[in-house]
């Protein structure tokens, strides 16, 4: 890292606005051409070193914390009782890997899919799967896991050298044998390993601990600091982006970023770049920062007094997944070592000392996943379902208000809907209590049921609210505003429930406590939904890479639209949502984003290295 002596008034190649997920990645890539300098500035700390990011079984702790997180808040929510949520994120070096919860998912093939259908060449499931196996190195479960619970997993789907280290973590294996058992007497189907891109089904997932230490791999450790001392990779903290600057042009003519403003200590400075500026700043602060460079609608620049440079829908099309809890009490005759017993402050130091000798239960993570269609959650009431929104798809086109190409996703999406071999439902079993309405009981045990919904129809904004970029933008995820959102919800809440008549589950557990059994129609379970439900912190959209008349942002190298050099590489690039946890997906923009630069599409460049990709652009 430097000191901002060495960055104000100074000319770098390459600018990365954030040193996030995706924008340490790119870095890391581009700085493999010696040749080619790059400054990255983050708003945030280093956090280098500190446990509170490196431990894993921390869940939270960091989250509300204003020196690890951006902690933004939402505006009232017009269809969730005018309620205000906060969405935590990451604030520092790693951006949102520093606090996530280090489950490491790839999505189904044919959410990827989804982007090369709706105009980004390239932008398929074959091609991810290459990038996503070049971002890690898989660790395959220990013998002594193995001897615990039968692990399955195909070499074919994973990377062996990649920075990111990922590995099926140390689990409790009482729990998944508990929930996998009962999916399947449920109707789900096994699946081997889901990081082929079939992940319809009951499977273990993958976190991004490593084995050798037993700590979190992440951003920072992955792709910064093994190549921090790179005289071309340079990384200013503490630096806030305030806006793009732009060459002088005609009206007509696009524009070409020459740098960028940013607040240092209280001062507004400025450092030049001469190949390219990349916002890589996440999908809430990356619209905000092109607005305030001028780059969005005339509506909503006039409000905050930018003058607009570029006509885009910046902000718009943002889809979230928003997700809650049920929680159960284990049957006490069988032996369970859940998070549960974390709560006890003797039990966790006694666990903090162990972790230093690599035992103990800071070795766990979250591995019971279930992605299962509608059609399987309620076979009696999904035809219905599905036709009622479909209904309202229709109608929503025929009115002629529809933002350009939101049409097509829904087409999509209710393709996806249709198809009982897709998911549409995602459950996780979180071996511990996770819900907020009861209170746990010292010296139990229990299993919190958690759902996501993960291809929403209503969609959102994220704009600028005033000129001033330490203002935090105005978020409105609009949950609910189609109620087919909130009614998928339900389903998950019928089905969860309905694990209590099957086996397993049946006997494994002795007591619901949230919602409760008192909870049943499904007016008294939409109650719960809107008291209870938050943030998945997997925000998409806001700069969405679509061809141009269909609301696009950017181009599918990355590019927007009326510049020659600016670039978005981070999630809100996303056009549509994944049925998966994000931070995976944000590691494959990064290195894709590289490919970008070249002027190539041809993703065969995968097994070239990052430098001579660059070389080829010049």
């Amino acid at each position: 890292m430097i000191n901002v002596e060495e960055v104000v008034g100074e000319t770098f190649d390459y600018v990365i606005c954030g040193g996030g997920t995706a924008g340490l990645t790119l870095a890391a890539r581009l700085t493999e051409n010696p040749s080619t300098s790059v400054l990255v500035l983050e708003a945030g700390l280093p956090h280098i070193n500190d446990p509170k990011i490196l431990v894993p079984c921390q869940f939270g702790v960091t989250f509300g914390d204003p020196k690890y997180d951006w902690f933004f808040p939402t505006l009232p929510q017009k269809y969730s009782k005018d309620k205000e949520y906060f969405w935590s994120r990451g604030k520092g070096l790693g951006g949102s890997s520093i606090m996530n919860f280090y489950a490491w998912i790839r999505p189904p093939a044919g959410d990827i899919d989804a982007f090369e259908k709706l105009g980004n060449p390239g932008w398929n499931w074959e091609d991810y799967a290459k990038y996503a196996n070049r971002s890690e190195t898989f660790h395959e479960p220990s013998e002594s896991q193995k001897s615990l619970y039968p692990h399955t997993f195909e070499p074919s789907y994973h990377g062996f050298s990649g920075p990111i280290q990922t590995t099926i973590p140390h689990h409790v294996h009482t729990v998944d044998e508990l929930f996998q058992a009962t999916m399947l007497n449920k109707g789900a189907k096994a699946v081997k390993d889901p990081f082929g891109g079939d992940t319809t089904g009951s499977w273990i997932a993958s976190a991004n601990l490593d084995p050798r230490t037993w700590t979190r791999s992440y951003a920072t450790t992955a792709y910064y600091l093994p190549n921090k001392d790179r005289p071309n990779f340079k990384v200013l903290t503490e630096a806030l982006v305030a806006k793009v600057l732009f060459a002088d042009a005609p009206a007509d003519a696009e524009l070409t970023a020459t740098g960028v403003e940013f607040i240092h200590e209280g001062k507004t400075l400025v450092v030049h770049a001469s190949k390219e500026v990349i916002l890589s700043t996440g999908a809430i602060k990356s619209p905000q920062i092109l607005e305030l460079s001028g780059i969005g609608t005339k509506e909503v620049l006039d409000k905050i007094g930018v003058a607009q440079k570029v006509e885009l829908p910046v902000g718009e099309n943002v889809q979230e997944h928003t997700f809650l809890g049920t929680s159960f009490e284990l049957n006490p005759n069988i032996h369970h070592e859940t998070y549960d017993l974390m709560r006890g402050p003797a039990f966790a130091a006694e666990q903090l000392k162990l972790h230093t000798e690599l035992k103990g239960m800071h070795r766990l993570g979250i591995t019971s996943f279930a992605y299962i269609p509608l059609s399987l959650a309620n076979p009696s009431e999904s035809p219905s379902l599905i036709a009622s929104v479909e209904s309202r798809v229709e109608e929503a086109k025929k009115s002629g208000n529809l933002p350009p190409g939101l049409a097509e996703q829904w087409d999509i999406q209710l393709e996806t809907l249709k198809d009982d071999t897709l998911p549409d439902l995602e459950i996780v079993a979180f071996p511990g209590f996770f819900t907020t309405v009861s209170t746990p009981e010292p010296g139990k045990s229990y299993v919190s049921i958690l759902f996501v919904l993960n291809h929403p129809f209503s969609r959102g904004s994220i704009h600028a609210k005033s000129s001033d970029p330490l203002d935090q933008p105005a978020i409105d995820p609009n949950y609910f505003e189609n109620d087919f959102d909130l009614e998928m919800l339900v389903q998950h809440v019928k089905f969860i429930k309905s694990m209590l008549d099957t086996e397993p589950f049946k006997s494994g557990v002795i007591r619901e406590l949230d919602p409760g059994p008192e909870c049943t129609t499904d007016e008294e379970i939409r109650e719960y939904i809107y008291a209870t439900h938050v943030s998945s912190w997997h925000t998409i959209g806001s700069c969405s890479m679509l061809p141009r008349a269909k609301g696009g942002v950017v181009d599918p190298k990355l590019k927007v639209y009326g510049t020659t050099n600016l670039r978005v590489v981070d999630l809100s690039i996303v056009p549509l949502h994944i049925a998966a946890h994000t931070q995976a997906t944000a590691y494959v923009i990064g290195e894709k984003g590289v490919v970008s630069f070249s002027g190539l599409n041809s993703l065969s460049l995968i097994d070239t290295s990052a430098a001579d990709i660059i070389k080829g652009e010049a």
